[in-house]
């Protein structure tokens, strides 16, 4: 009755025996699946097998929902929705398709992730125009800001260790990307100097949608110069590699082992959005088959 969850498991094996890498087949993509029209867009979030199997749909469409993220267990997810005609960040429960509002915030939440533990959340809280990011204890509760700065500040990711933010900022005139410790101690700067936020990207064009990579190493990217691409960079400001280009590339997350990408490509003005992976050496790109438009992937970790 499980036959396809026993092939996974078997590859995952074989994969793990030959190269010596901790696997990846056995778990699941949620992303958002995309229908109707430009101007009056449903999008609901759907889930699947990470090689695209047994897709299926968790909420209705009666809300646009967004950016969905993985809890460490795999059985939460929590993204943003428009219910109430206000942008706020909500849990789902896999197992029980329970739905919860993540606080009561004044203004739009936005752009949640979990903490690398699964104890809190991530997520931007935009009120009088300025956006900050802020961490919710997910048993009290209780929120702490962690910027406190006029520009604006999103799309948070936690380290494996949890000790230190990546995050993008247009503080310097344009997006790009920081990284600040969690408890909000000064850190040491790849220029020497100490701050609060030390800046790691200097490149030309914007960066934004940072994601930390389950090893730690490296921080995956998307990057608009004329074009768009999927980069990764090391967690000190080098060594930045583009692994894709295209029209519209956005929106990255790692494999449970770190060492393939999953995105979302539109491939031309109007065509509609699609699931893509690549892997670390940027030339094995692949196109994940859905029943529908589909963006703003996101990865489990490997199943239990």
């Amino acid at each position: 009755d499980n036959w396809r969850r026993v092939a996974h498991k078997i590859a995952d094996s074989i994969y793990q025996r030959i190269t010596g890498e901790d696997p990846y087949f056995d778990s699941r993509i949620v992303y958002i699946a995309e229908t109707g029209p430009k101007i009056d867009r449903v999008k609901r979030l759907a889930i699947m097998d990470a090689d695209g199997a047994n897709q299926q749909y968790l909420t209705t469409g009666r809300h646009t929902v967004l950016t969905p993220r993985f809890s460490p267990s795999a059985q939460e997810i929590t993204y943003m929705s428009y219910e109430g005609n206000k942008a706020r960040v909500y849990l789902f429960n896999i197992e029980t398709g329970r739905q919860e509002l993540l606080g009561n915030f004044d203004g739009m939440t936005f752009a949640p992730r979990f903490s690398r533990d699964g104890q809190s959340v991530l997520l931007t809280q935009a009120r009088g125009g300025n956006s900050d990011i802020y961490i919710m204890n997910l048993q009290t509760r209780q929120s702490r800001r962690l910027t406190d700065h006029p520009a604006i500040d999103t799309s948070p990711s936690m380290s494996p260790d949890g000790s230190a933010i990546v995050f993008t900022s247009d503080r310097g005139g344009s997006p790009q990307l920081y990284i600040m410790n969690t408890d909000g101690s000064p850190r040491t700067c790849p220029s020497g100097g100490r701050d609060n936020a030390c800046r790691i990207t200097f490149g030309t064009g914007q960066y934004s949608t940072p994601v930390w990579s389950p090893r730690g190493d490296l921080i995956a990217f998307t990057k608009q110069s004329g074009r768009f691409f999927i980069g990764v960079i090391g967690t000190d400001g080098k060594g930045e590699r583009l692994l894709t280009e295209a029209y519209l590339d956005e929106g990255p997350d790692w494999s449970p082992n770190g060492r393939v990408i999953t995105y979302f490509r539109e491939t031309r003005p109007g065509s509609g959005p699609q699931l893509w992976s690549v892997d670390l050496s940027g030339r094995n790109e692949q196109k994940l088959k859905t029943e529908t438009d589909s963006s703003d992937p996101a990865w489990s970790p490997l199943l239990k």
